[in-house]
């Protein structure tokens, strides 16, 4: 366990592997990474304390995988990520980020709407809190950081299952 969290799965779906032209939509991606907690753990706040600590966590997104000793997250600094800039939203909320970040306007593919509904939609409607990662000023973007179009960022913590799930849906 790295700050009480216990690494479980993970699921990769990327977007160009369902497009009938590569062209269509290929570098859109969804990293999903679950991590376990204890039933005693503390409330959400603490929990979105111990995530920003996991190395799980020292992800850019960018092609590099996750850096136990990385200075960086998504498109930002790590040191200056903190519980607090996570806003508690609902799940329709959140619901609609992600199909508006889908893309209304492209008619999905059978298997990718499956693989979402599983991996990702599933998931937000069993969660007891959803906390969504603000877009962050310039001075929290890293040196490269500007690398992805869009970058939504969600946390579902799920109490009975004792889970917290990291939800990053970008295009790069």
């Amino acid at each position: 366990m790295d700050n009480g969290l216990a690494r479980e799965e993970s699921a990769f779906i990327n977007f160009r592997r369902y497009a009938r032209d590569p062209k269509e939509h290929g570098f859109r991606w969804v990293d999903i990474k679950q991590l376990r907690f204890s039933a005693e753990s503390v409330d959400d706040r603490g929990l979105l304390a111990a995530l920003i600590g996991h190395e799980q966590f020292r992800d850019d997104y960018a092609g590099g995988g996750v850096l136990p000793d990385g200075p960086r997250h998504g498109p930002y600094w790590l040191r200056l990520i903190t519980p607090d800039l996570y806003e508690s939203i609902s799940q329709e909320k959140a619901l609609q980020i992600l199909r508006e970040w889908v893309d209304p306007l492209w008619d999905v593919p059978t298997e990718l709407e499956a693989d979402l509904q599983q991996e990702v939609f599933a998931r937000v409607a069993a969660a007891d809190g959803i906390y969504y990662l603000s877009e962050l000023d310039d001075e929290a973007t890293h040196d490269w950081g500007r690398v992805h179009d869009y970058f939504h960022e969600f946390v579902l913590v799920d109490r009975s299952a004792e889970r917290i799930t990291l939800i990053v849906a970008a295009d790069d």
